[in-house]
């Protein structure tokens, strides 16, 4: 059955209500550049097929600007963003069509996400490769953007960030020396560290003594 407009009344946040005749509740709730695309006015006549189309429209631009607000306060990746919007009550078809509109914008790129946050986790984190690789991927960047972000961490930022950590933990270890050692080098690899940067974080902090204690089989290279 065809619905008339009846009205168009602006609401607080910017959308337009569209009421049709002979009905109380909205027929359609919009943004002005659906509004004026489909010539939503007093008067125009909408069948089902169209009403449809308009409908599915409104949701797709909604989770748009509700995923573009969203990456406006905090960078996410595509599968963060879309876990975002379903939780925000959107279907599947909108969140796709948000995701990908936003990709063609330049604003959702994972690879570009996972370099960025693979240089801050390893700067500020105190985070290794390894750490920081499994990160990335819960987060849902593939395996070859992952890959891609750990080889472009600078080894020495990555190095001083270990010594710096290894030298924060040593004084709160407890035990023999070869223990302590052994607990510094866990809580390294803990931290995503490999095995040649543990073993010069260790001996950063424990001094020559760290070197005896590597004959246990302290690290894994």
């Amino acid at each position: 059955m065809p619905h008339t407009i009846r009205a168009v009344e602006r609401d607080g946040k910017g959308r337009y209500v569209i009421y049709a005749e002979g009905e109380d509740d909205p027929l359609l709730v919009v943004h002005e550049d659906v509004l004026i695309r489909h010539r939503l006015f007093k008067g125009t006549v909408l069948d089902a097929e169209r009403l449809a189309e308009i409908a599915r429209e409104a949701d797709e631009h909604e989770a748009y600007r509700t995923a573009l607000a969203s990456l406006g306060r905090r960078s996410r990746t595509r599968k963060e963003l879309a876990q975002y919007l379903g939780h925000r009550g959107f279907a599947g078809p909108a969140i796709r069509s948000a995701l990908d509109r936003l990709a063609r914008d330049g604003w959702l790129d994972d690879g570009r996400f996972a370099r960025e946050f693979a240089r801050v986790r390893a700067e500020g984190y105190y985070k290794g490769r390894n750490l920081i690789r499994s990160e990335l991927l819960r987060r849902g960047v593939s395996r070859g953007e992952a890959d891609s972000a750990i080889r472009e961490l600078d080894p020495d930022t990555e190095r001083r960030a270990a010594v710096e950590a290894a030298l924060r933990k040593w004084p709160s270890l407890r035990g023999e020396f070869r223990d302590r050692a052994r607990k510094l080098a866990q809580f390294l690899y803990r931290r995503g560290y490999t095995g040649s940067i543990v073993r010069e974080a260790v001996r950063a902090a424990a001094g020559d003594g760290a070197r005896e204690a590597e004959d246990d089989g302290l690290y894994d290279d």
